[in-house]
Formats: C-alpha cells, structure tokens, sequence
C-alpha cells in the first residue's frame, strides 16, 4: 500500500505555484490600471491634440460659411462662439459637434495667452475670419507640472509645443 500512495500524482498545487501566479496577476494589473489611468502629462498632449483639431475644423468652417467664429476658454470649458451679423453680438455655437463646449477632464485648465502678439484675459473670445487670415494666438493648456501651448499663426496653422514641466 506505501507503493501506490507513492506513485499517485500530488494533489493541488505548492505554495510557490501559487505565489507566481499572483505575482503574474498583480503585474498585469499594475499594467492595466497604468494603461487606464493617463497622467496629467498624456492627459495634457491628448487634450491638446483635441483642442488642435477643432480650431483647425473652426478655422476651415467659418472660411466655408463666410462667418466669423470664436474660441474661447475659461478653466475647464472650451466654447466655440459664433458673431451674429445682424447685433454683432457672439453666440454659443450649438449646432455643430465638433465645435461644442467641451469641458477638459480633471487637472486640466484651459486659457488665452495671446492674440496678436498681445496678452490677454484668459477667457476673451479670440475671433477666426471668413477670410481665413488672422492675427496669431494662443491659448495654454495646463495641468499641476505641466502646459501644453497651442499655437495659430496668420494662416490658421495650429501647432501644439509641449507638454513641458511647467515652471515652478
């Protein structure tokens, strides 16, 4: 009988199987919660990326409708405006998706630097013509340790410098 007992295959497993396979499941999950869960940085080049796009889409859509657009930011919100020709007065774009308020995610604040080589209020509505040629600007996007510049030139260019370590 001491024979067969010690031909039989062990049942379960060791300590030590069982300690791999946590230490394999607690790394994919460091993996995935990292993948998950972008930093301020990624955070502020993906945002800025965004922000890029749309002025691009607001530059080329006030050329193609021959009216006159504006952005604008005040922290967290990012507003499109349109000038009504009539009073001249700006309102809220609402009809176009792309060009609809956006709230940035948590860090993120948004605001104006310049326009046309000026500084500016940090919520001012910089204009973009029908004609296609504006004066250039730019606007900060700005987490804790980080900002992000986006830039358009005269021709409505955008360029994105950054992130880069925000000075202390």
């Amino acid at each position: 009988m001491s024979r067969a007992r010690a031909r039989a295959a062990p049942a379960g497993f060791t300590l030590v199987e069982v300690l791999v396979v946590i230490v394999v499941i607690g790394i994919a999950a460091g993996f995935a919660v990292a993948l998950a869960a972008p930093d301020a940085r990624d955070l502020s080049a993906r945002e800025a990326r965004r922000f890029a796009g749309a002025l691009e889409y607001a530059a080329q859509r006030a050329q193609w409708r021959s009216e006159t657009l504006g952005v604008s930011a005040e922290q967290r919100v990012i507003r499109y405006w349109r000038r009504d020709p009539g009073s001249g007065r700006w309102q809220l774009v609402v009809d176009d998706d792309v060009l609809r308020a956006h709230a940035l995610p948590d860090p993120l604040d948004a605001m104006a630097l310049a326009f046309a080589g000026r500084a500016v209020a940090s919520n001012v509505i910089v204009p973009l013509r029908a004609s296609g040629r504006n004066e250039p600007f730019a606007f900060a996007l700005a987490a804790p340790g980080w900002r992000t510049l986006v830039a358009v030139d005269p021709l409505s260019r955008v360029s994105i410098a950054g992130p880069s370590a925000d000075p202390p």
